[in-house]
């Protein structure tokens, strides 16, 4: 029966015995698998938009900044409620308006801006813009932003407060959504936006 009782030099701790050694390096191995193995539940970024203005030109920043995060890979909610429903609903999307009243950017007097038609002047300025700048439609923000994966989501209540369809969104709208559902991405999200 041998007694090896063989013992390792260990710089700063003396002498150290060879199967203590081994154990201690095993132990360590067996940690750092294990800490490999640990899910950190961090999968990205997360990012949350409440979409509340259905007007034509709030309808630009949720789906820019949902459909330019997607494409960095975040997770992307954008929850429609109220007027920002208007956004997703196929028919009326096609019909938003800009405001000319109030709007502080407008060339115009509010008193001018509050005239009969300045709504849908304004409107058809920024159309044409957006057509000399090659700038993505509406409808085209919705499509590249499901194409990357954004949950565009649309208000259950506000559904059924308006009286539309689920029939009338766009396909790949994700209905039936409610505010406890909206607060937990929210919850769980990095950055949250109320547009």
């Amino acid at each position: 029966m041998s007694t090896d009782n063989s013992t390792t030099p260990v710089e700063g701790a003396g002498e150290v015995d060879a199967a203590e050694l081994q154990a201690l390096r095993e132990r360590v191995d067996e940690l750092e698998e294990s800490l490999a193995a640990v899910d950190t539940g961090d999968d990205g970024n997360k990012m949350t938009i409440v979409a509340t203005q259905g007007s034509f030109d709030m309808a630009y920043p949720p789906l820019i900044l949902a459909s330019t995060a997607a494409a960095f890979g975040w997770d992307v909610v954008v929850f429609h409620t109220f007027w920002g429903l208007d956004i997703l609903h196929e028919e009326k999307s096609k019909d938003l308006k800009l405001s000319a009243v109030g709007n502080p950017n407008m060339p115009v007097p509010n008193a001018v801006a509050a005239l009969p038609g300045m709504d849908a002047m304004a409107t058809r300025m920024m159309q044409k813009r957006i057509d000399e700048n090659g700038t993505a439609t509406i409808e085209e923000l919705i499509d590249v932003s499901l194409e990357s994966g954004v949950d565009l989501q649309a208000c259950q209540m506000t559904i059924d407060l308006m009286d539309y369809d689920e029939d009338d969104f766009y396909d790949g709208v994700t209905t039936g959504v409610g505010a406890a559902t909206a607060l937990q991405h929210m919850a769980d999200s990095d950055v949250q936006l109320l547009v």
